[in-house]
């Protein structure tokens, strides 16, 4: 059961056009939570809250130095 729950939360967060956009450009490396917002016409809490279902659901990670956070595909 766990197992279909976690795959739920990876689909759900790839339903979203956004959040397959940023999973594409991560696909090429890391990147700032700034560079992958820029492309986006949208305010950067709003974005935020897409890195967060993305995060949530294990297929982004990211680390903040200083007042920088990177973002980065979860390798299985």
């Amino acid at each position: 059961m766990a197992n279909q729950e976690a795959l739920s939360l990876v689909f759900r967060a790839l339903a979203d056009p956004t959040r397959r956009a940023v999973v594409q450009q991560l696909a090429k490396g890391p990147a700032t939570v700034s560079e992958l917002a820029q492309p986006h016409d949208m305010r950067l809490p709003t974005f935020m809250k897409h890195l967060k279902v993305l995060e949530e659901s294990g297929v982004v990670r990211s680390h903040k130095e200083g007042r920088v956070r990177t973002c980065e595909m979860r390798r299985p």
